[in-house]
């Protein structure tokens, strides 16, 4: 049999794979594709991000929507193959897990999983395959962290009807973005806190908290041009002119 520090390194070398996966499967630049398939580079046009917004606002509301799912999906799925495969009982036990998770079960629960959430993030906003200068990580991000079911959730939900409001009131999706950002560590202090102590969950907490700080500074051009007044609402549309070889 493997002694438990043989067991303990098995595990957090399953870990690592998985985290490694996450990473390079965020890392897939979905808008760059589509604005290569309509010929142009969108790195190029409208804000010159390759996130969702920016490729509605540049080749259509259709596009746009295709991206976000994409990046959405590129969050989510690797964070749910991950828990199926490394954490006991997930998803049906999720619920018990909050208050009545084994050690093993709780350590992976919250310090293990949510790294992997933190690893799609990244590789959308460190892409290796746009010289690290990916997109600004929000709809990864709420892929990601809406599969840690049960711990973040609801909190992220939540978070998104700050988005929802804001967006709806403001017409800034920017602004929507960030306001969201900055609701979710409280959102999930609240939740952990009618369910189980927080102690235990502080990585969870950390990580939420660093993922939050990250998204509002890859909005820092955003913000200086909401505050110019400057920033474009939604609605506007950025003309694209395909590249052609030749004259």
């Amino acid at each position: 049999m493997q002694d438990a520090p043989a067991i303990a390194a098995a595990e957090l070398g399953n870990w690592a794979v998985a985290w490694a996966a996450a990473f390079a499967a965020g890392s897939i630049p979905f808008g760059l594709l589509m604005g290569r398939l309509k010929g142009i580079d969108i790195r190029e046009h409208g804000s010159k991000n390759i996130g969702a917004t920016n490729v509605g606002r540049v080749l259509g509301r259709n596009w746009g929507l295709t991206c976000f799912a994409l990046d959405f999906l590129k969050g989510a799925l690797p964070v749910m193959v991950a828990a199926s495969w490394l954490i006991p009982d997930w998803p049906t036990g999720a619920r018990a897990m909050l208050a009545d998770a084994p050690p093993a079960t709780l350590d992976a629960l919250s310090r293990w999983w949510p790294l992997t959430a933190v690893a799609a993030v990244l590789g959308h906003v460190l892409s290796p395959w746009v010289g690290f200068r990916g997109g600004k990580g929000v709809a990864t991000s709420f892929g990601a962290l809406c599969a840690m079911w049960p711990l973040l959730t609801l909190p992220v939900l939540a978070a998104f009807t700050v988005w929802v409001v804001a967006v709806a009131i403001t017409r800034y999706v920017s602004l929507g973005s960030i306001l969201a950002a900055v609701a979710l560590p409280p959102a999930l202090i609240a939740h952990l806190a009618m369910h189980t102590t927080l102690a235990p969950f502080a990585p969870v907490l950390i990580g939420t908290f660093a993922l939050s700080v990250l998204v509002v500074w890859k909005h820092r051009a955003n913000i200086s041009r909401l505050l110019a007044g400057t920033e474009n609402r939604i609605g506007s549309r950025t003309a694209a002119t395909p590249r052609h070889s030749g004259r």
